[in-house]
């Protein structure tokens, strides 16, 4: 377990609660939620830099599905915890972007890193689910900042 005492910079960040179904029978989060963690904080983002994912589909006719995961668990989260989930755009490409992501505990005392994850997604046709380029408008958008400079939070 690693206690990294501050949170790097984001573009993004989303704060939400674990509850009673997020966990095992221990009261620990279960590993595989983290990734259902970072997908709504990356929906969050998205809906933060103007572009839904509904509409993103009805009037370009493209969606993002996700590629690739990798995650490394550094503590657990536990019942009743508040977690910070951070969004940043480690690659934005043509058709595909690349993320980090982390989950930290909030609470008493300096954040705790619980988990990294990196996530590949991709733009599809919605219809045939074949690689197309991100519309211009939505990358204009989701352009990340200098040096992940400037930060979006919210909070659920």
């Amino acid at each position: 377990m690693s206690k990294i005492t501050s949170a790097p910079h984001a573009d993004f960040s989303w704060r939400i609660r674990v509850y009673y179904e997020d966990t095992d029978t221990g009261g620990v989060v279960f590993y595989a939620n983290y990734l259902k963690f970072f997908e709504r904080a990356r929906t969050e983002w998205l809906r933060a830099a103007g572009v839904g994912q509904r509409t993103l589909e009805q009037t370009d006719g493209v969606m993002f599905v996700v590629k690739s995961t990798a995650v490394d668990y550094h503590a657990p989260a536990k019942l009743d915890d508040e977690l910070e989930l951070t969004v940043v755009v480690e690659r934005l490409g043509r058709v595909a972007v690349d993320f980090i992501q982390q989950a930290w505990r909030l609470g008493e005392g300096e954040p705790v890193l619980l988990a990294t994850g990196r996530i590949s997604v991709v733009c599809v046709n919605a219809v045939s689910f074949r690689p197309q380029a991100i519309p211009k408008q939505v990358l204009h958008n989701i352009k990340p900042s200098a040096g992940h400079g400037a930060s979006v939070s919210a909070a659920a």
